[in-house]
């Protein structure tokens, strides 16, 4: 339930803010409101691996969602394009944090051969905050000012923290918080056991950047009022998915699973390329769902599976710096191809597709999952 209030608390604003940043003259920049976010989302994340290992799960994620709270009470106070740039910069060191604490979490709870029918549970309530939002947001912004919409945010990111506040804790022995935890040596910002699933994720979730980045002003030209609409279906149709991917990954093994995964990306891809209606865009919404329903609760899933559990934190902090740096790859890459012309709208969506492809290459050559006893 706190990973539902928090994802759909930052995920509420994503569909407006497009517009709303070129309303504020900065229409040259919304390759930026993903990117920004993503970076400092990667940024931060060795140090919130190493200090969910050191210091708890819990307080980990508490202050992601309390970055939640307070950034979304200053976007309607910091309303001029360089305020906004920093806030989306600021912004991303929440799904910097709470991601990774929720994860170790998780990991820490469950038996090994239930990981990844676990990781799909939480990855479910994760996706259902990620399909609330947008639609919730997309309905708010129609019918009150956007200053509404922002504060909704931030207060939805305060219920997240009051139920974390009632966990108990899973790290068995904790340290007190220092400055020496602040400092990271070499190897402690990368897990190099997790590097390969990790490029895979990184190859994958770049469509998930030209997604977010191009698809509300895709939808605008399609004659789509509610730019939340492919957002929330896409995010619905990965529900259920991700429950049986998780079951199926821990049975048969994760490379399995992520090569149909990848392949779902990529005729997703081709789909809202060709797509010059709102049921074939909205019907390409639910193959990219089902590709991201079935690779988030597996490679997460197999990260774990690779990691030492004294390194558990930074070992899936690692996977999410591959993450965030895919999503913001992809969000920068296709807001310069895309250039404000809707001419260059197929040109975005088949250039993820091929990137979507090069992951598939790698998984096509891999045999077997390394440490799983259950693969095939």
């Amino acid at each position: 339930m706190s990973s539902f209030l928090f994802f759909s608390s930052f995920n509420m604003i994503i569909p407006e803010l497009p517009a709303y940043l070129s309303s504020l003259g900065g229409e040259d920049y919304k390759g930026l409101i993903i990117s920004l976010f993503t970076l400092s989302a990667g940024l931060s994340r060795p140090f919130s691996g190493k200090l969910a290992d050191k210091i708890g799960r819990i307080p980990v994620m508490i202050v992601g969602a309390s970055v939640c709270f307070v950034v979304g009470l200053l976007y309607p106070l910091l309303s001029f394009v360089g305020g906004f740039l920093f806030l989306r910069f600021a912004h991303g060191f929440s799904a910097g944090f709470t991601p990774t604490g929720a994860s170790a979490y998780v990991a820490d709870i469950v038996p090994f051969q239930k990981r990844g029918e676990a990781m799909g549970m939480q990855s479910l309530f994760g996706s259902l905050g990620m399909a609330a939002g947008p639609a919730i947001g997309g309905w708010i912004a129609t019918y009150w000012p956007i200053e509404t919409l922002f504060y909704c945010a931030a207060f939805t990111a305060i219920f997240s923290i009051l139920i974390l506040m009632r966990l108990k804790e899973t790290l068995p022995e904790k340290e007190p918080v220092s400055w020496k935890l602040f400092r990271l040596n070499k190897d402690e910002i990368i897990e190099k056991r997790v590097l390969l699933p990790s490029i895979i994720l990184f190859l994958s979730v770049f469509s998930f950047g030209v997604v977010l980045t191009i698809i509300p002003d895709f939808s605008f030209y399609l004659g789509i009022k509610n730019k939340g609409l492919f957002f929330a279906v896409f995010t619905l149709s990965s529900l259920g998915i991700r429950l049986i991917a998780g079951k199926t990954s821990d049975r048969y093994g994760r490379v399995v699973v992520l090569r149909v995964a990848v392949v779902t990306m990529i005729l997703a891809m081709v789909s809202v390329a060709f797509a010059e209606s709102k049921l074939v865009l909205l019907a390409s919404g639910v193959l990219f769902g089902s590709a991201v329903g079935m690779y988030s609760p597996t490679t997460t899933a197999w990260v774990v599976d690779l990691s030492l559990d004294k390194f558990r934190g930074r070992a899936l902090a690692t996977m999410y710096i591959f993450l965030e740096s895919g999503i913001g790859v992809g969000a920068l890459v296709s807001g310069w191809l895309y250039a404000n012309d809707p001419a260059n709208f197929r040109l975005v969506f088949l250039s993820s597709g091929g990137v979507a492809f090069l992951a598939f290459l790698i998984l096509f050559f891999i045999k077997r999952d390394q440490k799983h006893p259950f693969s095939s």
